[in-house]
């Protein structure tokens, strides 16, 4: 998109109503997708936070996004990140990552892990730009095609 038709990013927490588009964007994203029960759940869980992208605004706003990131004492996880297929390498994802990384540390996280495929090379692109590094390797992690994962960790600057 050129930078005269792209419509400003904005990231906000994600309610119910955004289950639906979420759901579409992980079953684009992924060979393994969480369902709409999964996600409505983790939407309810008290150390969750749930962030979706919006691009455009009132009634044309669309969902290009989310960030799902677990928050447990001084450690945070991001659990899952997809942008919508059309919307990739717009920022999006690195917008989604920068505002949960926030949140974590406002909720006194120092670290951040994340698992990736072992192949998905945009992914590792987006995460060590932001200042991840692999940490580990879990063998066969992933299913639908079985895959190690990687295991990347960011520590975040105190609040």
């Amino acid at each position: 998109m050129s930078s005269t038709t792209k419509s400003a990013i904005v990231i906000r927490p994600a309610t119910p109503r955004d289950l639906v588009a979420v759901v579409a964007i992980e079953q684009m994203s992924f060979s393994d997708p969480w369902t709409y029960d999964a996600l409505a759940t983790v939407l309810r869980l008290p150390h969750a936070r749930f962030f979706v992208a919006e691009e455009g605004g009132g009634t044309a706003a669309r969902l290009v996004g989310y960030v799902v990131a677990l928050v447990m004492s001084d450690e945070g996880e991001i659990a899952d990140l997809a942008v919508h297929p059309a919307s990739r390498r717009n920022r999006v994802g690195a917008l989604l990552l920068e505002r949960a990384e926030e949140e974590a540390a406002r909720c006194g996280v120092r670290a951040m892990f994340l698992e990736v495929r072992d192949s998905n090379e945009a992914a590792l692109a987006l995460y060590r730009s932001r200042g991840f590094e692999v940490v580990g390797r879990r063998r066969g992690y992933y299913r639908l095609p079985v895959e190690d994962a990687l295991v990347l960790k960011h520590d975040l600057a105190p609040t």
